[in-house]
């Protein structure tokens, strides 16, 4: 449920931003999500059709990218991207290692007319 006010501060900032350039309609809404974030894509459609209704971004498409996990090896340095679920470094087997994106979430763009 806490997709609803992730969308609700989406349209807090998308429909603002999108006035104070002139648009009159928001026509997509790009999104990137990482797979760690805990935010649910199909629940981000859902509601976001429904707290659009009545404002500029009313009908407008979600997209949505995934953002893989990618993680630093502490032992050997490397950076790269693991499968939800693997626990070592796929270089060298350390299971040392800092998640550096995955968890995060949002708004990559805006296309309005």
């Amino acid at each position: 449920m806490h997709e609803l006010v992730i969308v609700e501060g989406i349209l807090d900032v998308v429909v603002p931003e999108a006035r104070k350039h002139g648009a009159k309609k928001i026509l997509a809404v790009r999104l990137k999500i990482g797979e760690l974030s805990g935010v649910i894509p199909e629940c981000v459609r859902e509601y976001f059709t429904v707290a659009a209704r009545g404002t500029m971004a009313e009908g407008a498409k979600v997209l949505i990218e995934p953002l893989p996990i990618r993680i630093r090896c502490l032992d050997c340095g490397a950076e790269k991207e693991i499968r939800r679920g693997m626990d070592a470094c796929p270089v060298c087997g350390s299971r040392q290692f800092r998640i550096i994106s995955g968890r995060e979430y949002y708004i990559e763009s805006v296309e309005a007319e």
